[in-house]
């Protein structure tokens, strides 16, 4: 379970921070609504490994 946490975690700070350059430098808005994406279908699938493993 702790490697799943820590992949969804790792994969999350990235989106966070691409999200972050996306929108802080002017020409790369695409960058920030693609980590914004990502970032939220990380989170969705940790959320719904989470409920999987805390079930079975």
């Amino acid at each position: 379970m702790n490697s799943v946490i820590t992949v969804v975690v790792v994969l999350a700070l990235i989106w966070l921070a691409l999200t972050i350059l996306g929108a802080l430098v002017e020409g790369l808005l695409w960058l920030a609504v693609v980590g914004l994406v990502l970032l939220a279908a990380t989170v969705v699938y940790g959320w719904v490994k989470g409920k999987a493993r805390s079930r079975g």
